[in-house]
This record gives structure tokens, C-alpha cells and sequence, in this order.
């Protein structure tokens, strides 16, 4: 190998290295990335009360951010908001949970009456479709489904027997995590100052990207927590108006499901429609009315509330959500999941961010 084609290849490695890294700020970024996901990956069990409380600092950051602009001193604010915080605390564990488990044993229980009378309509297709659907059809269906709810009763009692320790363990969290955000809260400018002396000095593409990271974090959260209660309320009132039982559990289920899109809705619509079956068939026309109803709320979501709440927030493409997930979800189970979207803004926001070859806008000047 002569001179010139040993400094033809170095250069070339040189320019590999310069396309995906830049320059040192991205390599600072990179580190701090990486040193990330492993603390994550590797402690999220053990640290996920640290995790939880830090998610609902930032949550509850806006708030005392608005107090402050408005004139009020920070720690009354941090007391003022933390106050109203662990007041919604209060009114979730006393009041909604006991009567939405209160509800969700009474609809276990009734399961078994719900599937007989499935069985008992799905068993007369033949006899008014004998040219769609056959008797031996409807036999191997009904094992199919027999032979799954037999798996999922062991595995209701694999769970039940891991309750306790559940229960313990939702326990520590009731106690650890108020406490840990309240001193996030209280303390935010102490604890950012003590982690960033462990942080580079050239950290200006950092900056930038938390920036980012921040400002869009911060749209998609406030707006899924509002699309969350608007749809809750309206569930709510719209259930109980049309008395519809178990409404406040299918209510809150209609809430929640907005936090995974697309999957969260299909897996909504079975216990609603499953309840409204069983309390009044498919031939009465509350069931109808029970249908409409459904596909308007979820109509509104789609046309009114999405686009006004998340008009701000970073614009993410259907597939780029569901590989999100898919991936979050195969790393954290249902943690990933859950916060798959708020994950996939920071892949987005760094990526936006990083240096392509040739911009020199984020050096040292």
C-alpha cells in the first residue's frame, strides 16, 4: 500500500466519522444519550418510583411556572400547586378507584353471563345464516374461545396470587413518590445545578435539544392530559344520561385508551359494546343508540379535540407512532407503551437537532 492510498482511506474514515459526528458537542450529546438508556434500561425496575415522580414533576413544573409569571413567590407556588396535586391524589385514591374496582368486580363477575349469552346467539347462526356460517363452524369457534378463557382464568390466578405484592409495593409508591415530587419541585434549581457538573462543559447542542425536547414534551403532555378529561367527562355524562351500567369504569377506560393511539381505542370498544349487549341485546335500541353515541365521541376526539389540543405539539407519522410501541413496548412492556409517544418526540426532536455535515451554527464561537 503505497503513502497516497493510505492517506486516501484515513481521510475517507475521517469523513465517515465527520458525517455522524460532527463535531465534539455532538459527541457529548451522543454520550449523554447513551449513559441514558443504559440507566434507564438497566435500573428501570428498581428506580421506576424516581421515574414516576419525575414525570409528574415536570407535569406539575407548568403550573408553578404560570404562579410564578403571575407575581407569586416560588415556594408558595411549589405549596399552592403540590396542595391541588395531592388534593386530585386524594380524590383518585378515595373516591374513583374504589368505586371503578367496585365496578370492574361486578363485571368479572357477570363475565359468565355475558359469554352465555354470546354463545347462546352465536350458537343460532346457522339456523338464520345456514349458507354463511355452518354448525361445525360455530363448534370450533366456540372451543377456540372455551380453550382461551381457560387460559385466561390461570392467568387471573397466577395474578391474583402476586397481589400482595403488588399491593406492597403500590404501597411504597404512595408514600416515596409524593414526597420525591414535592423536593423536585422545591429544590428543582439545586438538583439541576448538582447534575450538570457531571455534564460536559461544550454542551450547547445538549441545551438545544432538551430545549426542544421540552417545548414539544410539553404540548403533547398537557394535551393528552386534557384529551384525557374532556373524554372521561363527556363518557361520563353520556353513559349515565343513556344509563348505561358500569359507566364510570367504561368512562374512565374511555379516557385512558387516548394514551395508546389507534390500539387503545379498538380494545376500548369491546367492553362498551359488550356491556350495552348485555344490557339490552342487539335488538333493542338502546344498543343503537349506545353505538352512535360511541362512534361520536370518538369522531369528536378525532376531528375537534386532537387538532385543537395538540396544535403545538410535534407531528409524528402513523407508522412512526406504531414502530414506537412496538419498540418502547418490547423494551419497558407496558411503561414503554405508555410513554411511547413522549419517547419518540425526543428521537425526533434529537435527530432534528443533530449537525448534519457542514453546519457550524452550534460551534464554540
Amino acid at each position: 500500500m503505497t503513502p497516497n492510498t493510505s492517506s486516501v482511506n484515513l481521510h475517507s474514515v475521517s469523513e465517515s466519522i465527520k458525517r455522524f459526528l460532527p463535531n465534539s458537542q455532538a459527541v457529548a450529546l451522543a454520550i449523554i444519550l447513551f449513559a441514558s438508556y443504559i440507566l434507564i434500561y438497566s435500573l428501570s425496575n428498581i428506580l421506576m418510583p424516581v421515574f414516576a415522580s419525575i414525570v409528574f414533576a415536570y407535569l406539575l413544573e407548568g403550573l408553578v411556572g404560570k404562579a410564578e409569571k403571575r407575581g407569586l413567590p416560588r415556594l408558595p407556588a411549589v405549596y399552592l400547586v403540590f396542595s391541588a396535586f395531592m388534593t386530585c391524589l386524594g380524590f383518585l385514591l378515595f373516591y374513583l378507584m374504589p368505586l371503578i374496582s367496585q365496578q370492574a368486580i361486578e363485571l368479572i363477575q357477570h363475565i359468565p353471563d355475558i359469554l352465555n349469552r354470546a354463545q347462546i346467539g352465536i350458537l343460532r347462526l346457522p339456523e338464520m345464516y345456514p349458507k354463511l356460517v355452518s354448525e361445525n363452524k360455530v363448534q370450533q369457534i366456540m372451543f377456540a374461545v372455551q380453550k382461551e378463557l381457560l387460559s385466561y382464568g390461570q392467568s387471573v390466578l397466577s395474578l391474583s396470587a402476586a397481589s400482595v405484592v403488588g399491593l406492597v409495593s403500590a404501597l411504597v409508591y404512595l408514600f416515596l413518590v409524593p414526597m420525591m415530587v414535592f423536593f423536585f419541585l422545591k429544590d428543582k434549581a439545586t438538583l439541576i445545578s448538582w447534575f450538570l457538573q457531571f455534564m460536559p462543559k461544550d454542551r450547547n447542542l445538549s441545551v438545544r435539544v432538551w430545549k426542544e425536547v421540552d417545548i414539544q414534551l410539553g404540548n403533547y403532555v398537557r394535551g393528552k392530559l386534557s384529551e384525557v378529561l374532556i373524554l372521561w367527562f363527556v363518557s361520563y355524562i353520556t353513559f349515565t344520561t343513556m344509563d348505561l351500567n358500569y359507566a364510570m369504569l367504561l368512562a374512565v377506560l374511555m379516557g385512558v385508551q387516548v394514551i395508546i393511539p389507534y390500539i387503545g381505542a379498538t380494545l376500548v370498544t369491546f367492553p362498551v359494546l359488550g356491556v350495552a349487549y348485555f344490557e339490552w341485546g342487539l335488538t333493542g335500541d338502546e344498543f343503537m343508540y349506545i353505538i352512535i353515541a360511541y362512534s361520536i365521541i370518538q369522531a369528536l376526539d378525532g376531528v375537534v379535540l386532537v387538532p385543537v389540543l395538540f396544535s403545538e405539539a410535534v407531528n409524528l407519522h402513523a407508522i412512526a407512532i406504531i414502530v414506537a410501541i412496538l419498540f418502547f413496548g418490547g423494551l419497558w412492556g407496558f411503561w414503554g407503551v405508555f410513554f411511547a409517544i413522549p419517547l419518540a418526540t425526543v428521537v425526533k426532536a434529537v435527530l432534528t437537532a443533530w449537525p448534519k455535515v457542514g453546519d457550524n451554527s452550534i460551534e464554540v464561537q
